[in-house]
């Protein structure tokens, strides 16, 4: 045990009233929502990156945060799994997800790198076994060395493609010898930032393959977990491959992925392409490629992704809605891919934004539970789209046009506009939100 969170109780359920800073106020993992356990339903995951890797710094300014983990060796890395699983065990989170920069110390070559890796994985892989903490998703970083500097799977170097590759399969390898339910791909260099110097078709063609070479290897080691593309439109490049989900499983579908690869979907990425969180998730839904959430917000003010602690019960609860109306999770969870404030120095403070989030989703959960249940919602949907459930208008789908008009003027069609009711839904909602 290190003493980094002493004196901080294990974080327990006591309801709306508690004044108790240290308590959960609307999470009750044993709660029994739509026939689940709310911790089934949410699947809540520590981010490593940020909770134990981040030092503070922003573009203006380093590091702000002194950890006694901070440096370059494997015992310090060590330290951090420690300190990692003793926040777990006060959280009582289910899941966890890294990358391998945030658990492993920087090494001199990819074969320094893979032993650190190793090493590392068996360690937290010890410490498992005395946690009820799981992993969600393992990843690699390929994204903050210089050598990645432009891009990965898409890098005019083949020599950095063959390196990434290779960072991958032994990432891959964590996740399994780790029991991880899914492994994430985030493409962050693989875009461009000048046209003048970049063959699309040659980088496209590049990350096509990559991601195939990926699920073969998934299935080559027996990995039963989902594959996930995370989107993100730009940040650090000017322009990202992975754009939004509509983008995405058009590359799937280019590339015949699409029933092998899902999304996983980051409420600050869907804001930067110009959508909703909710959107994208409804949007994966209907496409069947839906995998999990990174949960977060930005600062609209700012513009860019600055990945803070939800705190908006009825943003959060559209995007939870839409998950229940896609059937739940299924190996994804809630990871919270957030940070504290660069001025938010103290241990408590790392504690507290989980709590405070996990009470929002949670509260979040309820409030789109009640919708679902309610049931107005979706009836007003079905009631919308009723017109189509007739055999002569399902017919329309198959026809061809000259079929159609002559059933026009057959029949003398001449619709009449019908209120979309929006104010309606509008005022339904928020009886419950």
């Amino acid at each position: 045990m290190t003493d980094f969170f002493k004196g901080i109780p294990q974080i327990r359920f006591e309801g709306a009233e508690s004044d108790n800073e240290f308590v959960f106020r609307h999470y009750n993992p044993d709660e029994m929502l739509a026939g689940k356990r709310m911790e089934d339903h949410l699947r809540f995951a520590v981010a490593y990156w940020h909770s134990f890797a981040w030092p503070g710094g922003d573009p203006f300014g380093g590091q702000t945060f002194e950890r006694p983990w901070f440096g370059d060796s494997m015992a310090l890395a060590r330290m951090k799994a420690d300190v990692a699983f003793e926040m777990f065990d006060i959280l009582q989170a289910p899941f966890f997800c890294f990358h391998d920069a945030d658990v492993r110390p920087e090494g001199a070559d990819f074969a320094e790198n893979t032993r650190n890796l190793e090493e590392i994985v068996d360690y937290i892989g010890t410490k498992m076994e005395g946690s009820k903490t799981r992993l969600l998703w393992g990843t690699a970083n390929l994204f903050s060395n210089r050598r990645f500097m432009s891009g990965a799977a898409t890098n005019p170097d083949p020599e950095v493609f063959a390196w990434s590759a290779a960072t991958v399969k032994t990432c891959m390898d964590a996740t399994q010898r780790l029991g991880g339910e899914n492994y994430v791909l985030w493409g962050g260099r693989e875009g461009y930032e000048t046209l003048l110097n970049t063959d699309l078709a040659r980088e496209s063609e590049q990350m096509g393959r990559f991601l195939s070479m990926v699920v073969d290897y998934k299935h080559k080691i027996g990995f039963k977990g989902a594959i996930l593309i995370e989107p993100k439109p730009q940040e650090p490049s000017k322009h990202q491959y992975d754009y939004d989900v509509a983008t995405v499983y058009g590359f799937l579908k280019r590339f015949g992925l699409e029933n092998e690869v899902k999304v996983n979907i980051e409420q600050g990425h869907a804001i930067l392409a110009g959508h909703s969180f909710e959107h994208e998730i409804a949007l994966a839904a209907s496409l069947g490629i839906f995998g999990s959430i990174d949960m977060n917000r930005n600062d609209y003010q700012s513009g860019w992704d600055t990945d803070q602690f939800p705190d908006s019960v009825p943003e959060m609860a559209r995007a939870y809605y839409e998950i229940l109306r896609a059937g739940g999770y299924t190996t994804g969870g809630t990871n919270f891919d957030a940070k504290i404030r660069r001025q938010s120095l103290d241990p408590e403070d790392l504690i507290l934004a989980h709590v405070g989030a996990m009470d929002v989703c949670a509260r979040a959960l309820k409030a789109a539970a009640a919708l679902l249940e309610d049931g107005g919602l979706e009836a007003n949907r079905q009631a919308r789209y009723a017109g189509w459930d007739t055999p002569e208008n399902r017919a329309l789908l198959s026809s061809d046009l000259a079929s159609i008009e002559a059933r026009v003027r057959a029949e003398g069609i001449n619709p009449q506009p019908r209120s979309g009711r929006q104010e309606r839904l509008e005022n339904l909602w928020n009886r419950f939100v």
